[in-house]
């Protein structure tokens, strides 16, 4: 996988989503601190099947997640793959 050009990163990010230039990165807020745990389950099984890993901040209620692929030095299809799978497990009631 190579690192892809900024634009493209830009133009294909999910809604959300912010681009630093070497990552992607996205907040998301929940009722308390289970559901965000129960949040980062479910990030963990949507990474292993994809055989990326993000970074994982938790902070009581906030999960902000970070992605990039470190041996390109910065983000590829994976980190946008992954970051839609991400979306996909995301409850109604979380943002």
């Amino acid at each position: 996988m190579t690192r892809l050009p900024d634009d493209q990163v830009r133009s294909r990010i999910p809604e959300g989503w912010w681009y630093d230039g070497g990552a992607i990165r996205k907040e998301f807020t929940f009722q308390g601190f289970r559901p965000a745990i129960a949040f980062i389950n479910r990030i963990a099984d949507a990474a292993h099947a994809a055989r990326h890993h993000p970074e994982l901040l938790n902070n009581y209620n906030r999960v902000v997640v970070v992605l990039t692929t470190h041996d390109e030095g910065g983000v590829t299809e994976r980190d946008l793959d992954l970051a839609d799978a991400i979306e996909s497990v995301v409850e109604p009631q979380e943002t």
